[in-house]
């Protein structure tokens, strides 16, 4: 049997879990203290890639496998950082706004042009992560004849082939777009320090973690015009807080924000389904007499 809930309060999750043998989870914490009373529970299935909602510690320790997916959004989420960086280079929300207030029909010429317009081509992205993600957004960001380099990590004494080192990066690009997970490592990875160097005066695009970037320092280079605009697809804290200094700043022609849906076409859930059951399917099916 098959019970779903819409949403659940941290209060509810171990009485919902009841005893059920197998549990799906995308943002519902699981922690050990959950885990260790969950005294039935045999699988659990992550409907995302990231596993961080669960103690994965503990469930090892435990013996409950933690089941993600994989690439289920390599096509959605480098469409969806293609769509805000021809949005923003382009200016399309600005003259959408304009024209739905009236401004084209009060115009005198064909057309009005009082937002700034550049082609992608000839411009280069900086890349933070090689991942999956990072690399076919590299693949489209080559389509459209952009010159495409991937950032070494921060620090880094030697440059892999095929790398940049991180500073580099942060100076010579004109579009930079973060694919790296969040780690100790990388939290605030990009900072005043960081926009302080990006002489190029860059669009920066994170469809990736909130985290990686620190929200206060990005909303003070916007302001400062260290950057040329922002498009994000994630925030530290999901749903924000009203007072984020990022949402104050919606009203802007260069500052972009999505609520959490890069990953959301419809062909990637419909992968994410079908790798999720198939997931639980080879773990049930190995899981021998008890089940």
């Amino acid at each position: 049997m098959l019970t779903t809930y819409d949403h659940t309060e941290r209060e509810d999750i171990l009485s919902r879990i009841g005893d059920a043998e197998i549990v799906i989870t995308n943002k519902v914490p699981l922690h050990r203290a959950t885990l260790e009373h969950a005294g039935n529970l045999k699988i659990i299935g992550v409907a995302a890639t990231g596993t961080d909602v669960v103690d994965c510690v503990a469930a090892a320790e435990l013996g409950i496998p933690v089941l993600n997916v994989r690439g289920y959004a390599a096509t959605s989420v480098p469409e969806h950082v293609m769509a805000l960086m021809l949005a923003l280079r382009r200016s399309i929300d600005a003259y959408h706004r304009s024209v739905a207030r009236g401004r084209w029909t009060s115009s005198r010429n064909f057309c009005f042009h009082d937002y700034p317009i550049r082609d992608l081509a000839g411009s280069t992205l900086g890349i933070f992560g090689r991942g999956t993600l990072g690399q076919a957004v590299g693949r489209l960001g080559q389509a459209f004849g952009m010159h495409v380099v991937f950032a070494a990590r921060q620090g880094a004494e030697q440059i892999p082939e095929g790398y940049t080192a991180f500073e580099d990066v942060l100076s010579q690009s004109d579009v930079i777009s973060l694919h790296c997970p969040l780690t100790p490592e990388t939290r605030g990875l990009l900072g005043s320090a960081q926009f302080a160097r990006m002489v190029r005066k860059p669009l920066v695009i994170n469809t990736a973690r909130g985290a990686l970037i620190d929200e206060p320092d990005l909303a003070r280079a916007l302001e400062l015009g260290h950057v040329s605009g922002a498009a994000l697809d994630v925030l530290t804290m999901e749903p924000p807080a009203q007072d984020n200094p990022l949402l104050a700043l919606t009203d802007r022609p260069n500052v972009l924000i999505t609520p959490h849906v890069a990953w959301a076409s419809d062909e990637a859930m419909r992968t994410l389904v079908v790798q999720l059951v198939a997931n639980i399917e080879a773990a049930v099916g190995t899981g021998g007499a008890s089940w």
